[in-house]
């Protein structure tokens, strides 16, 4: 006896998620990561797609491996798949996310880094790039306080807050090389420390 998916997913929604990573990858200032917040907004809150274990495991185990951290999102659509009950809709689903998250956005970047290395003599190309500095930093603070919000207790894990200000302000102050602290912390996980 073959067990029924967990989700049913329909056509229409699979074609609903493709067209909101087609919006969101034109949001995506800063990188896809900027739009976690959404991500997670859409795919557990509204759709129920995902749980919230699910969605912050996707985006630590593509954290975590080698390559870039645009990852996540092909993590997100495959436990997608899965959750509506093969790995041919898992494939669909990491197909699906790629393209939508990928296709706007590298298509306007080209075009506007063309255009904007023909015209960086103006005055508003230059201010264009001093102002969104602060937009890529708030939309990274919003997708880190969504990844925090999945720990509960505070009050015991107060060791992964201690060691995270410690790990910002030895980046921000220090000399030490950020591989270095990923290694300590790996070693730190590794004995249960943290």
């Amino acid at each position: 006896m073959i067990a029924s998916p967990i989700l049913a997913m329909h056509w229409t929604d699979w074609l609903g998620l493709f067209m909101h990573y087609l919006y969101l990858s034109m949001l995506s200032v800063g990188g896809a990561i900027t739009t976690a917040p959404e991500m997670h907004r859409y795919l557990v809150v509204q759709q129920h797609w995902l749980s919230d274990a699910q969605f912050t495991s996707s985006i630590a185990i593509a954290q975590a491996a080698p390559g870039p951290n645009i990852l996540f999102v092909a993590l997100l659509g495959w436990n997608i798949g899965l959750n509506s009950g093969s790995i041919a809709a898992a494939l669909f689903g990491l197909c699906i996310t790629m393209t939508g998250i990928l296709l706007p956005s590298s298509t306007m970047c080209y075009l506007a880094a063309r255009w904007g290395h023909q015209n960086s003599h103006l005055r508003a190309v230059r201010a264009f790039k001093q102002g969104m500095g602060p937009i890529v930093i708030s939309l990274l603070g919003a997708t880190g306080w969504i990844l925090v919000s999945a720990h509960n207790n505070a009050a015991r894990d107060w060791p992964l807050w201690l060691l995270t200000a410690a790990t910002a302000l030895i980046i921000w102050r220090g000399r030490v090389h950020l591989l270095w602290l990923l290694a300590a912390g790996a070693i730190l996980g590794w004995f249960g420390v943290v």
